[in-house]
């Protein structure tokens, strides 16, 4: 285990420190040793240094394995829903999913904000995304990212038809070692005024950012802070996770092989479950597992589809 790097790190930077005590105390006591009145004291005390070395090295380890699972599993995603096909019906479906993972991140204690949303005239989401900060958000919405279908009659239908529609779902995990370095060059930013409710500065002042990344044409936007700095470092945020999703993607696509038979894409265009509102069941195509009780999922009880989707899917994965 390397000191400097332990320095780097705040979380360890303290133990760096120990080390470099107990390294310095170890070689005046290796001069000692050559004295034969202090050298049986020396030997002791040089027992006491590495017993006491192997129990800083081993609060390091620790931690940076710590520091490693969270990594892996961060504690804030950005999430995106969109509208598919189906008109104003997908709309109102992409609302009704993201109602269901605010109402899922209440029941978690998590921090849920809106960061931008586009309606439809019917009052549905043309496409939305989110902040979510919380214990274990990434683990346990990884699996929702993809195409989820809803089969069901519109209000609108007056001959009891019943069509269906798309929304997807995306899940991006916002880590603080980033995978790609984007160039400023690369970025064009454009600024307007924020819709919706607000106080002084919100509708009065442009502080809705939007960024485009011109080699992607990826574009991202902003507009729930209150200041157009804020905003426009949140939509950065946004738009590192969104690169970095297209990129895992594409490493996934390239590598994937055979487990894509068997545990799906990962990917945003994956059809992974249909809600059907008639028979008042959801069946996720991934694990082949139906749950029955639609009411209480769609008002954010998703506890038993995560853990499913935890021991199949994410077993295979890990």
């Amino acid at each position: 285990m390397n000191i400097n790097d332990l320095k780097k790190n705040p979380k360890t930077a303290f133990l760096a420190g120990e080390l470099e005590r107990l390294n310095t105390a170890e070689e005046e006591l290796r001069t000692l040793m050559t004295d034969l009145a202090m050298g049986e004291l020396a030997r002791a005390e040089l027992e006491s240094i590495n017993t006491q070395r192997a129990a800083v090295l081993l609060q390091a380890e620790a931690i940076l394995s710590v520091e490693e699972e969270e990594e892996q599993f961060p504690n804030e995603v950005i999430l995106e829903v969109r509208a598919g096909a189906g008109g104003d019906e997908a709309g109102l479906f992409a609302y009704q999913l993201s109602e269901m993972y605010r109402r899922f991140a209440e029941r978690q204690n998590w921090a849920f904000t809106i960061l931008d949303e586009s309606k439809n005239s019917a009052g549905g989401y043309k496409e939305a995304s989110f902040e979510i900060r919380g214990k274990d958000v990434y683990r346990k919405l990884r699996f929702e990212m993809g195409v989820h279908r809803v089969q069901r009659i519109p209000a609108t239908e007056k001959q009891g038809r019943i069509h269906t529609s798309t929304a997807s779902v995306a899940v991006m995990p916002v880590r603080k070692k980033h995978i790609l370095e984007i160039n400023p060059t690369d970025i064009e930013m454009e600024f307007s005024r924020a819709g919706g409710a607000g106080g002084q500065n919100v509708n009065k002042v442009e502080t809705a950012v939007r960024l485009i990344h011109k080699p992607t044409g990826i574009a991202v936007r902003s507009q729930a802070e209150r200041s157009q700095q804020r905003n426009r470092d949140k939509a950065m945020e946004i738009l590192q996770a969104k690169l970095e999703m297209f990129k895992e993607e594409e490493d996934r696509k390239k590598f994937s092989g055979v487990r894509k038979e068997q545990i799906g894409t990962a990917d945003r265009s994956e059809k992974i479950r249909t809600y059907n509102f008639p028979q008042s069941r959801i069946t996720d195509h991934r694990i082949k597992e139906s749950w029955h009780n639609m009411e209480a999922i769609m008002a954010g009880d998703l506890g038993d589809m995560v853990k499913a989707l935890a021991g199949d899917i994410g077993n295979e994965k890990t």
